[in-house]
C-alpha cells in the first residue's frame, strides 16, 4: 500500500468556535494518539485528507512541526447532511508493527442457477497485518454455491502476511433461496366480478 504524505499543523484553539473557523479555512481538526504518547491535536488540509481517505485503511505519513509520524485512520466523523469530514482520529503506527483493521470483503463468480440470493452477514473482516502492508480488501469465490451454503471467516483466503483476528467460525456470506410470491386466490377474483 502506498503511503500518502500530508503536512499537519498543531492546533492551539479548541471548542466549537475554533473548529468552525478551522473548517471554514478548508482544514480538518484531528487528533493523533497511540504508543503511550500524549495526544497531539492537529489540523489537516481538507481536500487532501478527503482524497487520502478514499482508500480504506490508508497509511498516512504526517509531518508535524518538522517531525514525521506514520498513522492510520481510526475514526472519521462526517457531517450528516453534507458528508464533509468534521474530525479524524489517527492512530500512530510503526513500520513492522502489527495492527488490527477491518478489511472489505469482495466476491467473484456466479451462484448456482435457480434464483439464489447472496446475503452479506458481514461486509468486512477483522485481520491483523503489518501496518505498512494492510490489504485494501479480500476476495472470495462464490462460484457454484447453492441455497443453504455459507462462507465462514476461516474459509476466506487472506493475503500473505495477514492473519484472521476475529472469530474464525463467524459466517461472512450465506446463500439463500429466493422467495416467490404466492399467486392471488382465484376466489377473490371471482367475487370482484359479481
Amino acid at each position: 500500500m502506498a503511503e500518502v504524505k500530508l503536512a499537519a499543523q498543531v492546533r492551539t484553539e479548541f471548542g466549537k468556535g475554533a473548529a468552525r473557523r478551522t473548517r471554514r479555512a478548508n482544514l480538518v481538526p484531528a487528533v493523533v494518539y497511540g504508543h503511550g504518547a500524549e495526544p497531539v491535536h492537529i489540523t489537516l488540509p481538507g481536500h487532501a485528507l478527503m482524497m487520502a481517505l478514499k482508500t480504506a485503511n490508508v497509511l498516512i505519513g504526517l509531518e508535524i512541526e518538522g517531525k514525521d509520524a506514520l498513522v492510520i485512520p481510526k475514526a472519521v466523523q462526517r457531517n450528516a447532511l453534507k458528508g464533509d469530514i468534521e474530525h479524524v482520529d489517527l492512530l500512530t503506527v510503526k513500520r513492522g508493527e502489527k495492527v488490527n483493521v477491518e478489511v472489505a470483503v469482495h466476491v467473484e463468480g456466479d451462484l448456482a442457477p435457480g434464483g439464489n440470493l447472496l446475503e452479506y452477514v458481514q461486509s468486512t473482516l477483522l485481520v491483523e497485518a503489518e501496518a505498512t502492508h494492510i490489504p485494501e480488501s479480500v476476495t472470495v469465490s462464490i462460484a457454484g454455491l447453492d441455497a443453504g451454503a455459507s462462507v465462514l471467516a476461516k474459509d476466506i483466503p487472506l493475503p500473505k502476511g495477514s492473519v484472521l483476528a476475529g472469530d474464525e467460525d463467524a459466517i461472512v456470506l450465506q446463500v439463500v433461496a429466493a422467495q416467490a410470491e404466492e399467486p392471488a386466490a382465484e376466489g377473490a377474483e371471482e367475487g370482484a366480478e359479481a
